[in-house]
């Protein structure tokens, strides 16, 4: 059975607690998906940008060394790092993008966090010739100055984000107030399995196909199901990407992995499944990293595209059903699978995905070797590489600057 159980919902999470005003957008959205999704010519054209132009299928790639150095089970990575433009965001917006233009909208609105799903929009709003505004914390944009060059560099306009916590969550606030604003002639290209219905029903749609094509290729690899797949979890679009194609073998457990920052205990982290309890944010129920009063807490996560205080209603309901088990990983054990993963298998990751490799780390050694684990790798760490370099150096583990 499907997982959503009703109109928007996942369990008792999701729905779509906005303004009545909002409401008629989303419905419109919904129907314009409803009557698209299965179309033909929409799939034909979107099959077609995903081979020539994404460089779809991905590999699933076996990590022979990382395998062997850790024991245990067999490894294998899903390569959407591979993807054009980097990430695995790209999948969802040339789906949405695509959406848009037979909607008939020529401007296009996102937020983006690590940068990755605004240089994914950036990109098909300059591959299709749309206009294109990216909402961004000004903490976030200090961090990956060079997915903002990038975006600019496509024909974007960047805005930053400078109220609250001015990273992820914020810059979701101000594309809602956008789009609420200018909602005749413009799309808000939402970037993860978040937000009220329809988005995250939207997102996993196009998301889904890192499942399928997982699937099918260790079937061809190894004949069999994997015993594990594991992917970081912020919204959780890669991670819902790969799980619900999964969702029906229940031989195969499920890890989605969030930041625990500097430590649970510390408060100093973004992990709502780990910690959090149910709650409403931006229009829809999951749960929420919050205070007694039902606030949403400041998060913190070295990986941007992972900081944001609650996370998408499908989790949420896997969360509580038990079919997905929600682990955290610190900044500092992302590191060092950042650096592991870069030195054993010359594949360097983003920050974000780095989480999920840690949790390989720790999960492959107590498996026998007929087993086998399946890695989200969400995106590549170019993105963070200036970011761990500075990091490195003021920890004296690198020399200075010349």
């Amino acid at each position: 059975m499907d997982t959503e159980q009703k109109t928007g919902f996942y369990g008792d999470f999701g729905g779509s607690f906005v303004s009545p005003e909002l409401q008629v957008v989303l419905e419109h959205l919904e129907k314009a998906f409803e009557r698209y999704q299965d179309d033909q010519e929409f799939q034909e054209e979107l099959a077609y940008y995903f081979k020539h132009y994404v460089g779809r299928p991905s590999p699933l790639y076996y990590a022979a060394r990382l395998s062997e150095q850790l024991g245990g089970a067999k490894i294998y990575i899903k390569r959407e790092d591979l993807n054009h433009t980097g990430s695995h965001k790209i999948n969802n917006v040339i789906g949405q993008a695509l959406l848009a233009r037979r909607m008939g909208v020529e401007r296009v609105i996102a937020e983006t966090g690590a940068g990755q799903h605004g240089v994914a929009t950036a990109t098909a709003c300059a591959l299709f010739g749309m206009d294109c505004t990216v909402y961004m914390g000004e903490e976030d944009i200090r961090r990956q100055a060079l997915n903002v060059f990038r975006m600019e560099l496509l024909g974007a306009q960047v805005i930053s984000v400078t109220k609250g916590t001015r990273r992820l969550k914020d810059a979701v606030d101000e594309a809602f107030t956008d789009l609420l604003a200018n909602y005749k002639h413009t799309y808000y290209m939402l970037g993860s399995a978040v937000g009220p219905h329809p988005f995250p029903l939207i997102v996993r749609h196009f998301q889904s196909i890192i499942g399928r094509e997982a699937r099918q290729q260790i079937l061809e690899q190894e004949g069999k199901l994997p015993s594990y797949i594991i992917a970081c979890v912020g919204g959780g679009s890669n991670a819902i990407g790969l799980f619900h194609p999964f969702y029906q073998d229940q031989g195969v457990k499920m890890i989605g992995v969030e930041p625990a920052g500097k430590g649970l205990a510390t408060g100093q982290h973004a992990a709502p499944l780990s910690v959090g309890k149910p709650g409403l944010l931006h229009g829809f129920k999951c749960y929420v990293v919050q205070t007694e009063s039902g606030e949403p807490m400041p998060t913190h996560s070295i990986a941007a595209g992972l900081d944001y205080p609650g996370v998408g209603p499908e989790h949420s309901f896997y969360k509580a059903s038990g079919r997905a088990e929600y682990v955290a990983v610190t900044d500092e054990e992302a590191l060092e699978a950042f650096k592991l993963l870069s030195q054993v298998e010359g594949i360097i990751p983003a920050l974000e995905s780095a989480h999920a490799v840690a949790q390989a780390v720790r999960l492959a050694p107590s498996l026998s070797q007929d087993e086998i684990i399946i890695v989200n790798l969400s995106g590549r760490g170019d993105k963070d590489a200036q970011l761990v370099f500075e990091m490195r150096q003021k920890a004296g583990e690198v020399a200075a600057k010349a």
